[in-house]
């Protein structure tokens, strides 16, 4: 009886040691973090050194949305996934005006990559039948028939001015760009992020009804706090400062305008309440 309990005791120190020395490696590769109230994936990729991307394809998550108490997993921030260069010119097929394959660079989205050959980020996403903007490094995008001369001309060239005098916003979301009127004079342009597809922002003429230095921004899936120089122009819809993303020329929002946040700085201190705010495609 003694010996088949010293030969028990021997075996579950064995795979004790065992665990120690041949599984803690595994466990100690594969971090997690444990998603706290106010935080994103940006804010989490920041902290671990590791991209959006990153965290999306090691947790199976489709978009940004994130929730407190979710247990994320952190990738090993040398791993190619997690911190992939971007992909050279040189290895990227050309595109020309009859079409053709794109490797998505570091910082790319579908607009930018839409405005660099002719054709519109709705374009590409159907042609590769994809369910969401979403995008990762070294992906293949099909680029339908375009014509990357009319991009160039079409992104130098300022949207008309909205009909009217004194100072107004224009928000033009197949171009992903805001612009500040005054008169007929374009004041200032900036890339912006409008609403997915699944939140659109509203199309129209409104005028900002309120302003706030820094305010907090609540829905379902995220909890934002000190949301910089916001001005709602219509119910909950606003343009506002963005600290969440730098992804700007790509539909990111849940229907605000988002601007980076020294662009959304000017436009407060130049804009006022009553300032007329239109929004087209």
């Amino acid at each position: 009886m003694k010996r088949a309990v010293c030969k028990l005791i021997y075996s579950a120190l064995l795979v004790l040691v065992l665990s120690v020395f041949v599984l803690s490696p595994v466990l100690a590769a594969q971090r997690t973090h444990i998603v706290q109230r106010g935080e994103n994936l940006f804010r989490i990729g920041l902290k671990y050194g590791v991209t959006v991307e990153a965290l999306r394809a090691a947790n199976n998550i489709v978009g940004n949305r994130i929730y407190a108490g979710q247990v994320l997993i952190i990738p090993d921030p040398n791993s190619a996934v997690a911190a992939a260069p971007a992909a050279s010119a040189a290895s990227a097929p050309a595109a020309s005006s009859a079409g053709g394959v794109h490797i998505v660079g570091r910082g790319e989205n579908l607009f930018r990559i839409g405005l660099k050959y002719g054709v519109s980020w709705q374009a590409i996403m159907q042609a590769n039948g994809l369910g969401s903007t979403n995008i990762f490094v070294g992906q293949r995008l099909a680029i339908p028939g375009g014509n990357g001369a009319t991009a160039s001309a079409a992104a130098a060239a300022p949207a008309a001015a909205p009909a009217g005098d004194g100072r107004r916003f224009l928000v033009d979301l197949s171009e992903q760009r805001l612009y500040a009127y005054e008169g007929n004079t374009l004041m200032r342009s900036t890339l912006i992020s409008s609403g997915l597809p699944q939140f659109p922002t509203v199309i129209g003429t409104y005028h900002i009804y309120v302003k706030y230095r820094s305010a907090r921004m609540r829905g379902p899936g995220y909890d934002l706090p000190g949301v910089p120089y916001v001005m709602y122009f219509y119910k909950g819809y606003g343009l506002h400062g963005t600290y969440w993303h730098n992804n700007f020329g790509q539909p990111m929002s849940h229907g605000c305008v988002n601007m980076p946040t020294s662009e959304a700085e000017w436009a407060y201190n130049w804009a006022s309440v009553g300032t007329p705010v239109t929004v087209q495609y």
